[in-house]
């Protein structure tokens, strides 16, 4: 054995190499559980005892070696060209990249930070709910059609709890528990029993606004309207309301903006209109304020809410709803972290 130990230390002592992949190949070889070295040890137990003695510092010594070679060629390797793909400690750190915000976050914020420049602050709440938060104090009637199984997703089973389908949900808890005036928005996620497709999604994405307090009109609701479009779409885009029907509001409206993308002159956007639908609104149904505790004779108020998908879809021109939940690295690298 002690003849073996000499041959593999004259290898090992002779071995060279420029490549990297070359040195870890030497070092499996020698080094590792199944290689030349560890079959050695594990025939030491074989040796007689007389043998032991200098065949164990032989050992001791060709492992030494090894190592010792694998360092120095490594060293060497790393100070020539071979070795740039070495770990330099005294070189410039590369420069970290910035992270990305999704698409719908980034229009949430920016949203958001529009209203909180109003006065509204933000009010979050439950995504389960039950019957009164999410249909009747709102003025749903029994027959309507949004609490059918189609439309809505049941809990178990039971025609009491449901995944809420509108932030409007949050607004009647902030009705129960918040002093008036009111003037409170509303982020969040809602779900309908809907099929997938490029247009429709049974998650998405909802930002509700509330406003009451006493001689609210809806010249207030169109001065927030008009402000809030031209803050997110620019100067000089313009708002059109047209006559609508929500349980919840009397009068009720739905909300166009003058196309961005072709100035109102009409494109395959905006079907060649020069408008896009963005939201709905409306005055608060006096039945709403009722079943809410509030003093109608009072009292008065609007509420406004949109999908933020559509809105991300005509801010960035993305044409296919689904884009959003695939978790596609290179849909989200598209966009920047600023807000």
């Amino acid at each position: 054995m002690l003849e073996k130990i000499k041959q593999l230390i004259a290898e090992i002592e002779s071995f060279t190499t420029t490549s990297i992949e070359e040195v870890e190949l030497f070092r499996i070889k020698h080094l590792s559980k199944k290689g030349s070295i560890a079959a050695l040890f594990d025939d030491f137990k074989n040796v007689p005892g007389e043998q032991k003695k200098d065949i164990g510092k032989g050992l001791n010594d060709l492992k030494t070696a090894a190592l010792n070679k694998i360092n120095e060629l490594k060293d060497h390797l790393c100070d020539t060209d071979q070795g740039k793909t070495g770990l330099d400690l005294t070189s410039p750190g590369d420069a970290i990249a910035n992270g990305t915000r999704h698409p719908l976050a980034i229009v949430r914020n920016e949203i958001l930070a529009i209203f909180n420049k109003l006065g509204f602050t933000i009010s979050e709440g439950p995504e389960i709910e039950d019957d009164w938060h999410n249909f009747s104090a709102l003025n749903f009637p029994e027959e309507h059609p949004a609490r059918d199984m189609q439309d809505t997703f049941f809990i178990e089973k039971n025609p009491d709890i449901v995944l809420h389908t509108h932030t409007s949900s949050v607004q009647v808890r902030d009705m129960e528990t918040h002093e008036l005036p009111i003037r409170l928005v509303t982020p969040g996620r809602v779900f309908r029993n809907e099929a997938i497709s490029a247009r429709a999604h049974c998650i998405f994405h909802q930002i509700e606004a509330l406003y009451i307090d006493e001689n609210v009109s809806f010249a207030d609701l169109k001065q927030t309207l008009t402000y809030f479009a031209k803050e997110l779409f620019g100067a000089e885009t313009q708002i059109r309301l047209r006559p609508s029907y929500f349980p919840f509001t009397e009068p009720s409206a739905e909300m166009d903006v003058s196309c961005s993308l072709c100035g109102g002159k009409g494109c395959n956007i905006c079907k060649g209109t020069g408008w896009l639908e963005i939201l709905g609104c409306g005055m608060i149904d006096p039945n709403v304020l009722e079943l809410n505790g509030i003093d109608k004779e009072k009292y008065t108020g609007f509420a406004l809410g949109m999908g933020i998908e559509r809105i991300t879809m005509l801010k960035y021109g993305i044409n296919n709803l689904r884009l959003f939940f695939e978790n596609d690295i290179r849909f989200l690298e598209q966009f920047t972290a600023a807000i």
